[in-house]
């Protein structure tokens, strides 16, 4: 049974597959075509976390399609009423996939180890592969490629990033995230992209100047998690230079897209006037969310669509 726990769960060529899906069905979309490819598909949301783009764009996704969703929040008793097993096989009795937002990256895996049905990670600690689906939806669509581009990320070494990194190897991309000393990425999460992806071209840079002087794209994200909020003021000092300003911005080429994975702080890790620039592609970004999902929904559960009806090459 296939699941997207982290993009290590796909080739290359499946994530190629999934994100030319996804480029199909927006354009569709924009001309007003809403194909029902996953008709009376039911979709479950199992969230230990809040959340604003990943539910909306999950469950209009997957509305879109033809299917419908089911919310489900601690009243389910996941993990308290009954045993995990029991309540993952049970589900698998209802519900055609799950996408779950857990705290810890060991709720997945552990959901996904009964093999009762598909599970998506919708955010954890270690990764958030929906979202790099979306970053590089974006910046395809700024760029026509994203072959050889250049992504700097300015912050902590999170999920986000650790996910962004994984992309950029798959795709031929380069990488550059630039942190304070002792907020690098996780080294065993380095050590498997390197061992998958051997030409990976990804590297640290503590100068954020110098990192995004010759960026395509710079993104940013809280420097502060939920879950970390006692680190808050040790945090802020530490990431007191990598805001991403006017003044960051001048030393970056003229073309670099700003992008950043919501919700933001703004006047924190972004200024209000690059945040909303011209040169800031981030609500295109947060829609790109449902764009993206829709197209791993489909190469999840209704592949032979995508061998009738998906010749697009872009990616």
């Amino acid at each position: 049974m296939q699941h997207l726990l982290s993009l290590f769960d796909l080739s290359s060529g499946d994530l190629r597959s999934l994100l030319a899906t996804a480029h199909v069905l927006k354009t569709r979309l924009a001309a007003g075509d809403r194909p029902p490819v996953l008709e009376r598909r039911v979709l479950a949301l199992l969230f230990e976390k809040p959340s604003l783009r990943t539910r909306v764009s999950f469950e209009t996704g997957i509305a879109q399609l033809g299917g419908s969703s089911l919310f489900l929040g601690d009243d389910v008793g996941w993990g308290k009423r009954e045993s995990a097993s029991d309540f993952t096989q049970v589900l698998g009795q209802f519900v055609d996939a799950v996408v779950c937002r857990a705290k810890s990256h060991s709720k997945v895996e552990q959901l996904a180890s009964y093999d009762s049905l598909p599970v998506i990670n919708g955010l954890t600690d270690l990764c958030h592969p929906c979202q790099a689906l979306a970053d590089v939806m974006t910046i395809h669509g700024a760029f026509g490629t994203v072959s050889g581009k250049h992504l700097v990320f300015v912050g902590d070494g999170n999920n986000v990033a650790q996910s962004l990194a994984l992309v950029c190897a798959m795709l031929d991309m380069r990488f550059t995230l630039s942190c304070p000393i002792g907020y690098e990425m996780d080294n065993g999460w380095l050590e498997k992209v390197f061992a998958h992806y051997p030409a990976a071209k990804i590297s640290t840079v503590p100068d954020a100047q110098a990192a995004v002087s010759d960026a395509d794209a710079i993104y940013t994200d809280v420097w502060t998690s939920m879950g970390q909020e006692a680190e808050m003021a040790e945090r802020r000092k530490a990431f007191s230079a990598y805001q991403v300003n006017r003044h960051l911005m001048a030393t970056a080429p003229s073309h670099a897209r700003v992008l950043h994975c919501l919700p933001a702080v703004r006047g924190e890790e972004i200024t209000d006037d690059v945040i909303d620039s011209n040169q800031s592609d981030v609500i295109q970004q947060a829609g790109n969310r449902m764009h993206a999902q829709k197209g791993l929904l489909v190469w999840l559960l209704n592949r032979t669509w995508i061998e009738q009806n998906v010749t697009d090459s872009a990616f």
